[in-house]
Order: structure tokens, then C-alpha cells, then sequence
């Protein structure tokens, strides 16, 4: 094809423009309001069906352009010689970075390295650290000294610090988010985080150093504007101290660095790392900075994984991972699979590690600098974000500061009623997790981990200063603890609890609520006895009473349940059963059916966690 040549495929159609699309739209709402497309953000930010191409937006500022992003592998096996073959496993087939999660960090989830002397020196056994890998540090209060024992050990090494690549992680503010507390007070704690920056920058080392870590909020339950909103203050917290302890702003700048959660929502979480190097600018714009690129560190999502069908949570990690890499973060760590399990063996991590190596090695993702500049949506997104988290962070601003926030509970409460309407949403199933709370799997193979023992260190202090903490959570945990408990009881009795499926008249009449209800209960890991249906009320009721369940379901259509329903519940609470089901909304037959013996209805949109709570309830006492 010559450069005259034009394609021509579409030229016979007309020019789709907004306002005819509209029209069509209007058409089919017939007379509802266009507002019952428009969805919300857990922040309340409007998101339209369809938005007109964003005019005179430009790129935003991020990695240097056609610059891949750090392939972090994350390396926290508490045996320190098993931690070091990790690494070098993990930096021979592909890494380009470590993220090395030191027992209790804020990330720890459970495990992580010894930050002693000793350890630290035998994980980075054989491993060149200035031969241009990156190095990101997760500590915690406990464990803040592997930065001090690292840079002891490569100052013994011989290296120099400044051909290193090193992120400290040095974050009291995201500690004291988490525990809830703190031996000291900031006046206290600023000497000692900036005496460690000042230290570590006099070797030589170029930092950054400290860390505004977003990530717990985001595992609280919060928000992306909550996220963002930490970030800023955090990152000014530092600033301020670092400026204060007599480093010129200008040197101060680069030595703090930014964490966000990554999580599956594409364009949310696409928007939210645009947005943070926005923010970013304007705030180095108000301190007379000239803006330079913030580097940011992304984390997948700890909230987003579940321990049922944990395979799932592999497609949401390449979700998360693309999405950050798109929205320009400049080093990714993917969490395991089966990080929710316990430690993660070689095949899940494996998997964490060529998820990023496809995305960048075949799907050159990062062959195109801010690939959704100009996109209206994600525009408009990022805009609205901008607007909100600088609202919020002015507010902390406006309470002292970030811990003085933290003493007033102002961050607390905020996050505390979007992870209620979050659950909320879950429990009612509005916010699908796929193998957890939808399409469960009972009969699901055990997924392998490592046999390892956490390390127990001591205490950090008394706890002086109080508040309330936003420890992190897993939104499929409720849905999860109900699966524990099926499977305890397997291994008890042989055997699951069971809910019979009392489906009345053809399989066209009943399949499509006996599927729901399947599912529905299942989730829950009460076990669902499908039957091939019913036409008279006595072989149902002898059906359901050799099945040895204790709770039933009835399915099918509404014009059946209209002529059998009522029936069939009262031969089977003649039979015995403990609590009687209907799948579907009553409507108008509710006063016929309740006393008949139904006494409950699911539906979606119900509060499907209460439903099974109160379900094994009645199994426990029948």
C-alpha cells in the first residue's frame, strides 16, 4: 500500500458523533434518566458510559520514554540462606530488582526476613548490588535496622553506594497507620528518621530514602482519593523534616519516594498513578520547587487476593501490573498467588515474575509513553482524583499535619466508612470475587506453599501515644472463613453441610434459579444437592428427607412457584426441614408462601453474607 492510499472500510458509514449515540441511548432507556448509567467510585466520582476525546491533553511525566519498568521480585523467606537462593534464582530468569520485606513491615503479610546483621549480609550473598538492579527495602519499627546493617554491608564490601540503586523504605508515619500507635511522638521520631537519611546520603547513597507509602490505606479498605491523599501528606511530613534538618529543599526532593496499591479496577488504578505524579508537581510547585518526576513504586493488590481459587488471582495481578505500568510507575512488585496461603512456593512465584516479562518483553507496554494521555475518560478521572485528594490533603494539612491526623482520627474515620460501604458490597455481592464470593469451587485442589515459621521479634516500645489503626484486610476473607468452616467440617464428618435444591417442574422452568442458588449457597460451602425436579409435593418431601439436609431451597419459575409453591414448602416443612428458601424475589406471592413455611428469599442484591452466616447458624442448632 502506498502512503496515498487511504482505508476506506468505514467511508460508506456515517460519522458517529456524541449526540447520535444519545439519541440511541434515549431510545432504549425509554423515559428512564440517563443517570442509571452513570456509575460512582468508592470517593463518589461520577464515571459517564462514554466521554468525547479529551482536547489539548498532553503526557504525563513519568518514566523516561520507552523506559521499561523494575522488575521487582519480592524476597521474604524467613531463612536467610533460602531468602539469598531466591534472589539470585529470581535475578537470573528475569528480575531486575529485589524488593527485599523484612518481618514486620508493613507489607509483611505474615512472613519476612531477619533484619539482623548477619542475615542481611547472607541474603545479599553473590548478588552485585551495583550492577544496576534495583533494591527496594519494606521495613517496620521492629526491623528498621537492616537499612543500617545494608549499607554497613556494602560500605564492608568495598561497593560504592553511589553505583547503587537503593530504596530504603524509612516510613514511621505508614507504621503508626498500621499499628495503631507509637513510643514516640513526631517531634520525637523526625531526629531519628532524618539522622538516618542525613547518615546514609553522607556515604554516598542517592536514595531516595524515605517512603510515602499509600499501600495502607488501600489495604485498609480505603480509597484512591484516601490513597493519594496519604501520599501527599506523608511525602510532606518528610519533606519538612528532612528541610528542617538542614538539607537544602532542592536535595530533600529526591530523597522521598511513593508507594500506591495496584489492584484490578484498569482504569481507577491507570488514573490513580497519573494522578499522583500531577499532585506531585503541584506540590513541588508550591514549595518553589521545579517539578521532577516522582518515582513510584507500585505494589499489587494485598486486599484483592483470595485464598479460594487462587488462580484467579493471577489475572488479577496482570491486571493490576498493566494498569500500573500504563499509568507509569517505575518499579512493580507482584504478590504471589498464593501469598494469601502462606509462603509462596517456585511455581507461584514464577508466575509473578513472567507476568511482568510478558507484559513488557512481548506486549512492549512500555513502548509508549502514557498511552491514555488524551483518552476522555481516563482524562476526566484523573482530573477528578487531582481535585478531590488535594481537597483532602489540604484538610490534613489544615489538622497539623499527618500525624497530628492520625491522633484526631481524621484519616481513620474517613477510611473506616468506605471500607463499611466497601463490605457492604461484597457481602451483597455488588462487587464480585470471582471464586469467593461467585462461582465457588467446593471440590477445588490444595494449593502447594512453603513449610516456613515466621520470625518472632521483640516489641518495638510501650505504645505512648494511641489511635485507631487501619490494620489491612482481604476482601474475601467473610466469604472465606465460611469455606474454613465447610472444610473443617469435611474432615470432621466426611461429609459438607448440604442445602437440598427442591426445584419444581421442567429444567427450563427451574435450571437458571437452581444455578443461582447453587452458586449462592456454595459460596458459603454449604453444599448444594441438585435434584431433576418435582411435580407432586409428596415425592419432593420423601426426596429431601433421605437427601439428610436440614435446610432446602426451592427453585423455579415465577408462574410455577404461582401454582406449586405453596405445596410444595408445606410438605417439606412437614418433612422436617429446619428453615425453608426460595430463590427469587416474592413480589405479591410473599403473604402466601411465608406462612406455607418460606422464610427467607435470595435474590441478587441481597445481603448474601448475612443470608449464609444465618443459614450455618441454623445448621449448627438443628
Amino acid at each position: 500500500m502506498t502512503k496515498t492510499d487511504e482505508l476506506t472500510l468505514a467511508a460508506e458509514f456515517p460519522q458517529a458523533t456524541y449526540e447520535g449515540w444519545r439519541k440511541l441511548v434515549d431510545g432504549v432507556l425509554k423515559g428512564a434518566p440517563f443517570e442509571k448509567l452513570v456509575s460512582k467510585t468508592s470517593d463518589g466520582l461520577k464515571i459517564d458510559p462514554i466521554y468525547r476525546r479529551a482536547q489539548g491533553a498532553t503526557p504525563v511525566a513519568g518514566r523516561a520514554a520507552a523506559a521499561p519498568w523494575q522488575i521487582m521480585q519480592r524476597i521474604d523467606h524467613p531463612d536467610a540462606k533460602a531468602a539469598n537462593a531466591q534472589a539470585l534464582h529470581d535475578l537470573e530468569n528475569g528480575a531486575t530488582g529485589l524488593t527485599l520485606v523484612f518481618a514486620g513491615a508493613n507489607g509483611a503479610h505474615g512472613f519476612g526476613l531477619d533484619p539482623s546483621a548477619e542475615a542481611v549480609a547472607q541474603v545479599l550473598d553473590g548478588i552485585y548490588l551495583d550492577a544496576g538492579i534495583g533494591i527496594e527495602l519494606q521495613i517496620g519499627p521492629q526491623s528498621r535496622m537492616a537499612a543500617i546493617h545494608m549499607a554497613e554491608y556494602i560500605k564492608r564490601r568495598g561497593i560504592d553506594p553511589a553505583a547503587c540503586d537503593i530504596r530504603f523504605g524509612l516510613d514511621p508515619l505508614g507504621s503508626c497507620v498500621v499499628w495503631g500507635s507509637s513510643p514516640y511522638n513526631w517531634e520525637e521520631i523526625v531526629p531519628a528518621v532524618t539522622g538516618a537519611i542525613k547518615g546514609l546520603a553522607a556515604m554516598s547513597f542517592k536514595g531516595p530514602f524515605a517512603a510515602a507509602d499509600g499501600r495502607v490505606i488501600h489495604d485498609a479498605g480505603g480509597s484512591e482519593v484516601q490513597e493519594l491523599a496519604f501520599v501527599l501528606a506523608a511525602g510532606t511530613a518528610y519533606l519538612r523534616a528532612i528541610e528542617q534538618a538542614g538539607v537544602a529543599l532542592e536535595d530533600a526532593q529526591g530523597m522521598v519516594y511513593a508507594r500506591l496499591a495496584a489492584d484490578a479496577d484498569q482504569f481507577l488504578t491507570l488514573a490513580k498513578f497519573r494522578a499522583l505524579r500531577l499532585l506531585w508537581a503541584r506540590l513541588e510547585q508550591a514549595c518553589g520547587l521545579t517539578p521532577k518526576p516522582l518515582f513510584i513504586a507500585a505494589d499489587t493488590a494485598w486486599r484483592m487476593l483470595t485464598q479460594r481459587d487462587a488462580y484467579v488471582n493471577m489475572l488479577r495481578a496482570t491486571m493490576a501490573t498493566f494498569s500500573a505500568g500504563l499509568g507509569g510507575a517505575n518499579a512493580i512488585t507482584v504478590l504471589p498467588h498464593t501469598l494469601a496461603l502462606g509462603l509462596p512456593d517456585p511455581f507461584a512465584r514464577r508466575a509473578a515474575r513472567n507476568t511482568q516479562l510478558v507484559l513488557l518483553e512481548e506486549s512492549n507496554l512500555a513502548k509508549v509513553s502514557d498511552p491514555a494521555a488524551g483518552s476522555g475518560g481516563i482524562e476526566t478521572l484523573t482530573r477528578q482524583l487531582c481535585e478531590a485528594a488535594w481537597s483532602l490533603f489540604q484538610e490534613i494539612e489544615k489538622a497539623g499535619g499527618m500525624f497530628a491526623s492520625l491522633e484526631q482520627g481524621l484519616i481513620q474515620r474517613k477510611v473506616a466508612a468506605t471500607r463499611a460501604v466497601r463490605e457492604a458490597n461484597i457481602a451483597k455481592r455488588r462487587d464480585v470475587l470471582t471464586g469467593a464470593s461467585e462461582f465457588p469451587n467446593l471440590h477445588e485442589a490444595d494449593v502447594a506453599v512453603l513449610d516456613a515459621k515466621p520470625i518472632v521479634l521483640p516489641s518495638y516500645g510501650e505504645a505512648k501515644f494511641k489511635f485507631d489503626p487501619l490494620p489491612p484486610m482481604r476482601l474475601a476473607a467473610p466469604f472465606e472463613a465460611l469455606r474454613d468452616k465447610s472444610d473443617t467440617r469435611l474432615k470432621r464428618d466426611g461429609a459438607r453441610p448440604k442445602i437440598f435444591l427442591a426445584n419444581l417442574g421442567t429444567a427450563a422452568d427451574f435450571t437458571a434459579r437452581a444455578a443461582f442458588a447453587k452458586s449462592f449457597f456454595e459460596t458459603g460451602g454449604i453444599e448444594a444437592i441438585d435434584t431433576q425436579g418435582f411435580a407432586d409435593p409428596a415425592a419432593l418431601a420423601a426426596a429431601f428427607k433421605a437427601s439428610g439436609a436440614v435446610i432446602v431451597c426451592l427453585c423455579s419459575s415465577d408462574k410455577v412457584y404461582a401454582e406449586h409453591a405453596v405445596a410444595a414448602a408445606k410438605a417439606l416443612q412437614a418433612a422436617g426441614a429446619e428453615h425453608i428458601y426460595l430463590a427469587g424475589r416474592p413480589g405479591e406471592q410473599e403473604a402466601a408462601l411465608r406462612p406455607a413455611g418460606v422464610g427467607d428469599f435470595i435474590f441478587a442484591g441481597g445481603d448474601a453474607l448475612a443470608m449464609l452466616q444465618e443459614a450455618w447458624r441454623r445448621m449448627e442448632r438443628a
